[in-house]
């Protein structure tokens, strides 16, 4: 289908962009990579009056150290993301998700943070964001603030992103030297996953010292797996141990059911991938 008419703006700055949303509001739709905008437009489930595209805002783009975190620019394709040697070293889940994530097209083409800002519960970042504990930089007529990853995510296809305001960057507290491996479920390949688990630990001598565990599509937004993280830490690393943690993965989840599965089946992924990711990103 061809999409309704609708004007389009390419700023160059933050600022301009800022002015932009605030002039025109609801009748205004930003646009980042535009694999997830585009088929809505195409399919006319929305229909803008004027189309922002952030392309051209060079300062959006990027990988930088910043001390304690990672810090990427909201801008910032997937495949930079995944193929950069910080990200690698410092935040070595979102690297293991990236490489999951839908195929080389889409990663060339799709953002970052247009890819979290969508906040599909059945995206591959939002999990993996989740669980380093990252924290989102938006910016807004009345400045910038920051948002942890907590309080990110409100409900399906919803952030804390106000309407008149844009992401800009995200920051990656470094998890230097911890595991991380990223298990999803599909049915056919590059689709988004029916479940997935995003975890990464921190072992020293046998010795599970911390984990962090996000699930993909077991309710409206991604979720933590605090319950199998508080069962892992401190405790020596055995397949045992982590069979036990991860059955406990299912805790405070509310699954869809759908074509791809029923809740129950969601459930019984997530304490199987839970067991698989964990030993994985621990090296067992």
């Amino acid at each position: 289908m061809i999409p309704a008419p609708f004007d389009y703006l390419a700023p160059t700055s933050v600022e301009e962009a800022l002015a932009a949303l605030s002039q025109h509001g609801d009748d205004a739709k930003i646009i980042a990579g535009g694999q997830s905008l585009l088929p809505v437009l195409r399919m006319r489930l929305n229909a803008p009056e004027l189309v922002i595209d952030l392309g051209r805002i060079p300062s959006l783009r990027g990988v930088r150290d910043d001390g304690d975190a990672i810090v990427i620019g909201a801008m910032t394709p997937h495949s930079v993301v995944g193929s950069d040697p910080l990200v690698a070293q410092h935040a070595g889940l979102i690297a293991a998700a990236v490489e999951h994530l839908a195929d080389a097209q889409v990663r060339h083409r799709g953002t970052f943070g247009g890819a979290l800002a969508h906040a599909d519960p059945a995206g591959d970042l939002g999990a993996p964001a989740l669980a380093l504990g990252a924290e989102f930089v938006v910016a807004g007529p009345g400045g910038t603030r920051t948002v942890a990853a907590d309080d990110f995510f409100v409900g399906l296809f919803e952030t804390a992103i106000g309407d008149d305001e844009i992401l800009t960057e995200v920051r990656l507290p470094k998890r230097t030297g911890w595991g991380a491996h990223y298990e999803k479920f599909v049915r056919v390949a590059h689709q988004w996953p029916i479940v997935a688990v995003a975890a990464t630990v921190r072992v020293e001598d046998g010795l599970i010292l911390e984990a962090r565990v996000g699930l993909t599509n077991m309710g409206s937004t991604p979720l933590r797996a605090r319950a199998v993280e508080e069962a892992l830490a401190g405790q020596s690393l055995s397949e045992d141990v982590v069979r036990a943690a991860a059955e406990r993965a299912t805790e405070g989840t509310d699954p869809p059911s759908d074509l791809n599965g029923a809740a129950d089946y969601r459930r019984h992924l997530a304490r199987v991938l839970t067991r698989r990711a964990v030993l994985a990103a621990a090296g067992a």
